[in-house]
């Protein structure tokens, strides 16, 4: 269950995800080696703090690559700001994610989790339609650029979690995502009820934790992309622009 420790398959303990937060953010990092198939430095390392430890996903500053419409070094605090949301809404479930000093420098370090590779969005939207309509809505509402079929993990615990939100938070409608089948779809009301409560948290505590992470201009821009999710009430449809990430998977 979450929030309970159990042991990882490698030996150490690992900590529930109500309880990674302080391990991410006091633990000393050890780099173990480079993820492959990554478009930046991305670095799987072990985090060891009082006898406890887990392995995290470490993406530094210092290892994104340039992109021409997202300013330069703020992917990991995108990454970051992308958990905090999932966390205000109460969904979909993201991976426990800090923004820290790390043996490269500053950057986003994230909780691994155990999940099966053989799955994916496209082996998975069936099974569990609700779990997608959350991630669609809450690629909405961070406008994710990327939203790849691989980004979507079946975890050991039978969960969905979805993961890499470095191109999050664009102030210009960017929405890339193979997740598409609720298009014009009713916002249920109770996913309906967890959007004007983020609304309204943009107000108040939830601004003070993401202003640090992103622009104003950014930060209205959600205002305004969930204020057009409550006039509508339903899901968007492709558009503006390539409405697809590539590769798919």
């Amino acid at each position: 269950m979450p929030g309970d420790e159990r042991p990882h398959a490698s030996g150490e303990v690992v900590p529930g995800l109500d309880e990674a937060i302080p391990l991410l953010t006091g633990g000393t990092i050890r780099i173990l080696g480079l993820l492959p198939r990554s478009s930046n430095y991305t670095f799987l390392a072990r985090v060891s703090e009082g006898g406890r430890e887990a392995l995290a996903v470490y993406k530094p500053r210092a290892g994104e690559a340039p992109l021409w419409d997202f300013p330069e070094g703020t992917l990991c605090h995108r990454e970051v700001a992308a958990y905090r949301v999932s966390q205000a809404l109460g969904w979909p479930r993201v991976p426990p994610t800090v923004l820290r000093e790390g043996p490269e420098g500053p950057g986003s370090l994230q909780l691994f989790l155990e999940f099966d590779p053989e799955e994916h969005y496209f082996t998975l939207a069936e099974r569990m339609p609700d779990a997608f309509r959350r991630v669609a809505l809450f690629d909405v509402v961070v406008n994710n650029a990327d939203r790849k079929g691989g980004h979507c993990l079946l975890a050991s615990d039978g969960e969905l979690f979805v993961v890499d939100h470095g191109v999050c938070f664009h102030q210009h409608i960017k929405l890339r995502t193979v997740i598409w089948e609720f298009a014009g779809d009713p916002i249920d009301d109770e996913l309906g009820r967890d959007l004007e409560r983020l609304r309204m948290d943009l107000g108040d505590d939830l601004r003070t934790q993401l202003d640090p992470l992103l622009s104003a201009r950014e930060l209205e821009a959600m205002r305004e992309r969930l204020d057009a999710l409550l006039r509508s009430g339903t899901f968007p449809r492709p558009g503006p622009g390539r409405p697809y990430p590539w590769p798919p998977v």
